[in-house]
């Protein structure tokens, strides 16, 4: 209304956001069957990539060298992604020993911090365990005084950066015996041994670790759905579409 140009990240063609934007990326994930969207998420933050990278080639801040580099991690992302999908038993496996918990708590750091979130929503959205996603360098400004040894505490502690500092915060966790469940890179020996579990992503670029982090978050909402008897394609008081403000 105030003729600023929009641009859509948008899954249906011809849906009322397309029709409302001037521009539209569409993601192509095919229909999703249950409420609580999984792939489409994974498709829209690769559209973001996608869409980061070309901007960037357009301003120039990035090489054409730098950008096919990005775009070949991305294109290897399915392939990881079938590897944690493999692996699934074990993280039901987890959902087993953790389903009967009031709530849980997910932390993470700079990229992993959306997907913190996204875990935590999952959870709630599928399963109805209540569960909340922080940023970890925040943890010890109120989520802290949550921790007991019935609350699971899924750190996600990838290679990288921070990857430091998300071990300072898995060992605060552990000093109040919270039940640590860390996500950490493939290799990773050192994690097993403040963790009480351990789900392994294999190793990617940190900044393109969210699409990798967040499928053994996505499988431990859908298996603590399982376990509690929840109807998992169509969670309580959830719509595909919303219609009021």
């Amino acid at each position: 209304a105030k003729g600023c140009k929009v641009i859509s990240i948008c899954n249906v063609v011809g849906s009322s956001i397309a029709r409302e934007s001037d521009g539209v990326i569409y993601t192509n994930a095919g229909p999703e069957i249950g409420v609580a969207s999984t792939k489409a998420y994974t498709a829209q933050l690769t559209a973001f990539y996608l869409f980061t990278i070309y901007y960037a080639r357009l301003k120039g801040d990035l090489s054409a060298a730098d950008a096919a580099k990005m775009v070949a991690q991305l294109e290897r992302l399915p392939d990881l992604i079938e590897i944690i999908l493999k692996g699934k038993e074990s993280i039901a496996a987890l959902a087993k020993k953790y389903q009967a918990a009031p709530s849980a708590l997910y932390l993470g750091r700079k990229f992993n911090y959306p997907t913190a979130l996204e875990g935590a929503l999952k959870t709630k959205e599928i399963s109805y365990m209540h569960a909340e996603g922080y940023a970890a360098g925040e943890m010890k400004h109120g989520p802290i005084a949550l921790i007991s040894k019935d609350m699971p505490i899924i750190c996600l502690a990838p290679k990288g950066d921070t990857y430091d500092k998300m071990v300072s915060n898995i060992r605060e966790v552990g000093a109040r015996a919270g039940r640590i469940i860390a996500v950490a890179t493939e290799g990773d020996k050192d994690i097993a041994g403040i963790a009480e579990d351990v789900m392994y992503v294999p190793e990617v670029p940190e900044e393109f670790s969210p699409v990798v982090n967040v499928i053994p978050l996505q499988l431990l909402a859908y298996y603590f759905a399982r376990e509690r008897g929840c109807d998992i394609d169509k969670p309580r008081n959830l719509a595909k579409s919303v219609t009021v403000e």
